[in-house]
C-alpha cells in the first residue's frame, strides 16, 4: 500500500537557495515531484489540512537562528517557528513523522524544553560524526557507518538532547549532532541532503552572512569538493522508505 507524499518545508528566505535545497532533498530521497511536495513556510503558513495530506515532513535549513533574541526576530520568523513547533509536536506524539535539519534542530530542542546556545558552532565544511550506541540500534542511523563525514555550517548547538531525546550522533565540536524523540521525530544538526557541489553553491549565497570569511570561499569550497560525503544521503533514503510514499 502506498502512503501519502512527504512534504519538504522551506524556511529559507532566499528563494534560489530554497529551490536548490528542495532539489537536493528530492534527489537524496530518490523521490519525484509527485512523491515529495514543497511548501515555502517563509511566505505561507502551514495549510490547515497539512497533517491529513502528508505522511511526513523534511525541514530544511535556514540563516535564522533559534537563539536570536525574541525581540529581534521578525514576524515571519516567529510565525514559522510556531508552525515548526506544530510539526514537532505531532511527530513527538507519533501522529506524523518528521526530520528537522540545521536551524530546525534548534527550534525543536527549545520547544521540547532543551537548551540551545552559541557555544557549539561549527565551521563551514565537512565534519566527522560518530553514531552513538543508541544510534547503532536506531532504524535510520543503524544502517550508517559508525563514523562518517557530514556537511555543517551553523552558529548554535546543544550539549545534550532535550528531555525525551535519544542521542543518535555526536562529535567534539557540537555534542548533539542528531537525536530522536519517540520513533517518528528526528533532528540533525548537520545537513543530510546536499552533495558537495550543491553545498558550495549554497555557500556562495551565504558568503557574506558570517559563516566564514568571504575571502576564504575558494579555499573552503575546494576542501568541501574534496570531501567524501555518502552516509547522510543514506539516512534520508531510509527516512523516505520508512515514512514516505514508497510501499
Amino acid at each position: 500500500m502506498t502512503r501519502a507524499p512527504l512534504l519538504y518545508v522551506c524556511v529559507r528566505p532566499q528563494q534560489g537557495a530554497a529551490e536548490a535545497e528542495y532539489e537536493s532533498f528530492r534527489l537524496a530521497t530518490r523521490l519525484d515531484h509527485t512523491m515529495l511536495h514543497e511548501h515555502d513556510l517563509v511566505r505561507e503558513p502551514l495549510p490547515a489540512d497539512v497533517f491529513d495530506r502528508y505522511s511526513g515532513f523534511l525541514v530544511g535549513g535556514s540563516p535564522f537562528n533559534a537563539t536570536d533574541p525574541e525581540s529581534a526576530k521578525t514576524d515571519v520568523q516567529l510565525r514559522l517557528e510556531r508552525d515548526l513547533e506544530r510539526i514537532a509536536e505531532r511527530a513527538a506524539a507519533a501522529a506524523t513523522a518528521a526530520l528537522f535539519t540545521c536551524y530546525g534542530i534548534g527550534v525543536v530542542t527549545r520547544f521540547l524544553g532543551g537548551t540551545v546556545s552559541r557555544a557549539y558552532p561549527e565551521d563551514t565544511g565537512a565534519t566527522v560524526v560518530t553514531v552513538s550506541k543508541e544510534g547503532r540500534r536506531d532504524p535510520l542511523f543503524g544502517e550508517l557507518a559508525n563514523r562518517f563525514a557530514a556537511l555543517t555550517a551553523h552558529k548554535e548547538g546543544s550539549a545534550v538532547p532535550p528531555p525525551g531525546g535519544v542521542l543518535l550522533a555526536s562529535n567534539d565540536a557540537c555534542p548533539v549532532q542528531a537525536y530522536r524523540v519517540g520513533d517518528r521525530l528526528y533532528a540533525t544538526q548537520f545537513h543530510p541532503e546536499p552533495t558537495t557541489k550543491a553545498f558550495t553553491q549554497r555557500m556562495a549565497v551565504y558568503r557574506d552572512d558570517g559563516y566564514f570569511a568571504a575571502h576564504d570561499y575558494d579555499r573552503i569550497a575546494s576542501q568541501v569538493l574534496a570531501a567524501s560525503v555518502t552516509e547522510p544521503v543514506r539516512l534520508l533514503r531510509t527516512f523516505a522508505r520508512t515514512f514516505g510514499p514508497e510501499s
